[in-house]
Parts: C-alpha cells; structure tokens; sequence
C-alpha cells in the first residue's frame, strides 16, 4: 500500500510499473504489426533481472489471458510518440516527460535539431536507466536532460535548475502517471503545467478516468485476468482513488484547445483490430481517454 512520502527504486511498488512498461514495449517491437519500435526496452529488463519480466521476453505467451492487453502498450506509446513529433514539427523547442520511467524517446525519436528533452522521475529510476543507457554506449538523438525530483511536490523548480524556460513553447507529456498521484497533487500537476506553459504549449495525457473506483476495478481484473502482467505486484493497490479533476475538463475550463479520444478509437484508427471484450472492459476502455490540448 502506498503511503505519503514513498520512494522506489526500478524493481518496487510504482518503479517496477515502469519496469513493466519496458517489457511490453520490447513485446510489441517484436510483433509482426507492431506500432512501435523500442530497441532499448528488453536492455533495461536485462539489467533489472526481474524473472517475471524477463520470462515475458522469453516466451510472450506465458502473459496469459490478459484481454486487450498485448497490443494496448503499442497504442498508447505510440499515440505519445506521434504527439511529441507533432509538436516538434509544429515548432515546440522543447519537451518535458513527467513521470518518465524507461521512456527512451530521446533516443528513439528522430527530433528536429535544437530540442530538449528533460525527463522527471524518481532520482533512483533515473540513476538505472542512466546506467544502462551508459552500458550500451547509447547516444541520445538530441538534447537530453535528467530532473530527478517526486512529482508529488514542487518539482517545477528543478526543471527550472535543468534549463527549462518556462516562456518557451513546450510539449508536455503525463503518460501512465495519474492514478499514481493523490488528488491533491494530481491537480496541482496540471497547474504547475498551466503556469509554466507559454502560448503554442501542447500538452497529451491518459487518464483512466476520474476518481476512480478501486473496488470496482479489482473486482473486474480479478474475474477478467488469468494472470497479473505485472507479476506479483497488484498494480491497483498502488492507485489513489480520491477525488481529482476531470483533466479535460480542467484544461478546456483554463483555456486550452482539446480533444479526446479512447483506447478503442485509437487502435481503429492505427489498423490495429481490438478482439471483442466482456462488457465491463469494453465499458472500462470507453470510460478511458486520450487527450491532446493546445494554449
């Protein structure tokens, strides 16, 4: 259970979600349909030397009936993915990656030259990644910038000591990060974004939904997953499920241009066909958005 003020390194409580993240990233760049590609994602479950994930990468089957699950991370990396090269193209000099876990877009994505990339997380998963990255003499495609800060606080002033300049265009990212955070911090996150955003900021989120509803939601993983993909951590026991705001609400209500869309949308609109799902996950995925939104 989570409590205020909790760490983590890559192998416990919120890191090993990001550890995870890797994993499924690795098993979608190896799909003949695959959406993404993430060549860096299996050297960072190499290295973690988890053997949950590592089995993963060994034999993909042995997932289990997860519905959906398989191809949902080459969905939502690359509806990211396509929004930082949006807006890069659009101009934006800059990118921040809240809560960025093993995200290697500084090295996977082909940015225009002149960009910045800062990537915010817990100082101990980013002191793994940079290790790793280091190991494998990676070189990163543009400028990249560690901020190793909890998002649960005031994390704008270290983006500031990065070199961010909060009077220049940027790109925000808030990917797999919301039920992580209280509600409290969960809202203060968007007006951190808010304040530090110029005019031509472009901002992109998944949200699960509003307040969520954690009985309801243990109760459908428990009938509808054979086996947790994340291993032997129960990932919604790791979730706030305390009144928050409605991100697009929010953002549409401070003056940002928005548009929404859910996982079910997204994969028909990358040819990616969604087997038919029980009524509950189907209710679940429409319930989830997609958000872009433009200053």
């Amino acid at each position: 259970m989570r409590t205020d003020g909790d760490s983590w390194d890559i192998v416990s409580s919120v890191g090993l979600t990001a550890l995870g993240v890797a994993a499924f990233r690795a098993l979608e760049t190896v799909r003949p349909d695959a959406l993404i590609q993430d060549d860096y994602a299996p050297w960072f479950v190499e290295a973690a030397g988890k053997p949950h994930f590592a089995g993963l990468l060994a034999d993909p089957s042995s997932l289990g009936n997860v519905p959906f699950f398989p191809g949902f991370m080459g969905i939502r990396t690359k509806f990211f993915d396509e929004f930082f090269l949006s807006a890069a193209a659009a101009g934006v000099p800059q990118a921040v990656i809240l809560a960025a876990g093993l995200d290697a877009r500084a090295y996977r994505l082909d940015w225009p030259l002149g960009t910045t990339v800062f990537e915010v997380d817990q100082p101990k998963v980013l002191e793994f990644k940079g290790e790793v990255l280091a190991e494998h003499a990676a070189r990163a495609k543009t400028e990249r910038r560690p901020v190793a800060v909890d998002l649960r606080g005031d994390w704008s002033a270290a983006l500031g000591t990065a070199g961010f300049e909060a009077g220049t265009p940027t790109a925000w990212s808030v990917e797999g990060l919301l039920p992580y955070l209280p509600g409290a911090a969960h809202d203060m996150l968007f007006e951190r974004i808010n304040e530090l955003s110029a005019t031509g900021s472009h901002v992109a989120v998944d949200n699960i939904g509003a307040g969520i509803d954690m009985r309801r939601f243990a109760a459908i993983r428990a009938r509808q997953i054979d086996e947790d993909p994340f291993g032997d951590i129960d990932v919604s026991e790791l979730f706030y499920g305390d009144e928050r705001a409605d991100p697009a609400q929010w953002l549409t209500e401070h003056g940002w241009s928005v548009r929404c869309s859910n996982p079910l949308e997204l994969a028909a609109s990358y040819g990616r066909p969604v087997p038919e799902l029980p009524d509950e996950l189907a209710d679940l995925s429409e319930r989830a958005t997609y958000v872009t939104a433009v200053k």
